[in-house]
């Protein structure tokens, strides 16, 4: 078996990972000379449509699989359906995170 190894191209993995080459997140606002990044609101509601998005692809393979297409395996789907509960369960620790944070502030004596 002849294994060959590629140079490591830093830039490309940066971008895989949705990063810019000096490591900050893509989309994030970089400093007054950066321009306007993606506020609190706009990064929260992208984040939930990407959840939503996953369940319902996952739903949607379960389904195919429910009717023996073979074009959909298995694999994806259980794949597809552990991302899905990741992301919801990510998504619920945030909410939890920021209903704390509010009580937090709430409770604060002024």
């Amino acid at each position: 078996m002849n294994v060959t190894l590629k140079p490591f191209n830093f830039a490309q993995a940066a971008a895989r990972a949705g990063l810019a080459p000096d490591g900050q997140p893509l989309g994030r606002a970089r400093g007054p000379a950066g321009g306007e990044g993606v506020g609190f609101q706009q990064a929260l509601s992208s984040a939930l449509k990407d959840v939503s998005r996953a369940q319902a692809d996952a739903s949607r393979m379960q389904r195919e699989v429910q009717l023996d297409n073979p074009t959909v395996s298995l694999e994806e789907t259980m794949v597809a359906m552990q991302k899905a509960q990741i992301g919801f369960q990510a998504t619920v620790q945030v909410r939890n995170r920021l209903v704390q944070a509010y009580s937090d502030i709430m409770n604060m004596q002024v």
